[in-house]
C-alpha cells in the first residue's frame, strides 16, 4: 500500500507527537482506516514534509509521532496565476483539481460576461473552501508540500487591473497569434480563459488594454475545462518544469 500523504494545517515539527487536526483525523481513521503502528507522510503547505507514525487513533481523534524534516520541493520555477471564469457543474472541479496537479501557484473564478454560475454570500464561500479542499486533495495525491492560493471569486473587469506577471496572456481562439517561445523566459505567467460561451470582443480588449497578449493554442476551439490543461502544460514545459531532464 503506498504510504498516504496528508495535510494538516497545524504547526509540525520533527521528533515529536501530536494530535492531528480534526479533517485530517477523520480521514485516516474513517475513510482510510488506518491503524496504530501505519505510516503516514505530513504536511502542512510550509514546504517540507515529516514521516509519521500513528501513536494512538479512536473515533475522534489521531496522534502521530514525526520524523526528521525532509525538504521535498516539488514547486515549479514558474508562478502561474490562472484566472478561470466559472464553468457549470463539475467542470470547474476538475480544472481545479488539474491545475494544481500541473503546478499553477494562483487560482482565481471569475465572473465574466457569459457566465451562468452565480454564488454569492454563503453559497461562494461554501464553493470556495470546496474548491480549496480539492486543492489540498490533489496536492496530497501529486506530491505538493505547498498549496496553491484560491483566491476569492472576482469579477473580471476587477481581476485585469489588479494581476501582475512578467508575462499575461488571454486565450483566444480568433486570434492568430502563436506563443513565441523564443521571448525571454518570464519568472511569472497570468493566465486568462473564459467561460463555456468565450470572453466577449470587449472583455478581450479589456484585457488587451492590461497588456494581456492573445493567445492561441492551435487550430481547434478547446473546451473550457480542456483550454487551461493545455495551456498551462506549454508553458510549463517553455518555462517550468514540465521538461526532460
Amino acid at each position: 500500500m503506498r504510504c498516504p500523504r496528508i495535510y494538516s494545517p497545524q504547526a509540525l515539527s520533527s521528533n515529536t507527537t501530536l494530535t492531528l487536526a480534526a479533517d485530517a483525523s477523520h480521514h485516516l481513521a474513517k475513510v482510510l482506516r488506518m491503524q496504530s503502528g501505519a505510516e503516514l507522510v505530513l504536511f502542512n503547505g510550509d514546504g517540507g514534509e515529516y514521516p509519521a507514525t500513528i501513536t494512538a487513533i479512536d473515533k475522534r481523534s489521531v496522534s502521530v509521532a514525526t520524523g526528521q524534516l525532509t525538504e521535498s520541493v516539488l514547486e515549479s520555477p514558474l508562478q502561474l496565476h490562472l484566472g478561470i471564469a466559472m464553468s457549470k457543474g463539475e467542470r470547474m472541479d476538475w480544472i481545479v483539481q488539474k491545475a494544481t496537479e500541473l503546478g499553477v501557484t494562483h487560482l482565481t473564478p471569475l465572473i465574466s460576461e457569459r457566465v451562468e454560475v452565480r454564488l454569492q454570500g454563503e453559497r461562494a464561500e461554501k464553493k470556495l473552501a470546496h474548491w480549496r479542499g480539492i486543492a489540498i486533495a490533489a496536492c496530497e495525491q501529486c506530491g505538493r508540500n505547498r498549496l496553491p492560493l484560491i483566491e476569492e471569486i472576482q469579477t473580471l473587469s476587477d481581476w485585469l487591473q489588479t494581476t501582475d506577471a512578467d508575462a499575461k496572456f488571454v486565450l483566444h481562439h480568433r486570434a492568430a497569434v502563436p506563443l513565441d517561445n523564443n521571448a525571454p523566459r518570464p519568472a511569472s505567467v497570468a493566465l486568462l480563459i473564459g467561460p463555456e460561451g468565450g470572453l466577449s470582443d470587449s472583455e478581450i480588449s479589456a484585457a488587451q488594454r492590461q497588456q494581456f497578449a492573445p493567445l492561441q493554442l492551435g487550430p481547434r476551439v478547446l473546451r473550457t475545462e480542456t483550454a487551461p490543461l493545455a495551456a498551462i502544460s506549454v508553458l510549463q514545459f517553455l518555462w517550468g518544469d514540465l521538461q526532460d531532464r
